[in-house]
């Protein structure tokens, strides 16, 4: 059974590159444009991994993740944030709502994607 995929950007760029890398590698792919989105998709599925963009107009990934953590139905999901947010405050703060891991925009897609079958493999 593939892996479920939850990709939550306001970034079209973003989301296209990353949709097709992870098909391409046959993981399930779930699409939202916005954390209102990544909210009914969760309310619906329980992704394997969420690759998350922390900054979105409506509701931010930290939301998002701090939702998932205490709920226990994403018991085994995985958080990966996305951010250009960089400083070590943002990134402690993401560690600290309990991501599985905090890459910096830019990132190379092909070490996302290692780190991505790293942790579903764990």
């Amino acid at each position: 059974m593939s892996n479920k995929i939850l990709i939550v950007d306001d970034e079209p760029n973003i989301v296209m590159s990353l949709e097709f890398l992870m098909r391409k590698n046959k993981f399930d792919v779930f699409i939202a444009r916005n954390g209102t989105e990544a909210m009914d998709i969760l309310g619906r599925e329980i992704p394997d991994l969420i690759l998350l963009d922390i900054m979105m107009p409506d509701v931010d990934g930290y939301e998002i993740c701090q939702y998932v953590r205490q709920n226990e139905r994403f018991d085994h999901a995985k958080v990966v944030f996305l951010s250009a947010k960089s400083k070590q405050s943002d990134i402690e703060k993401g560690y600290a709502l309990g991501a599985d891991l905090y890459v910096t925009k830019p990132f190379s897609t092909r070490e996302l994607l290692q780190n991505v079958k790293q942790l579903l493999a764990d």
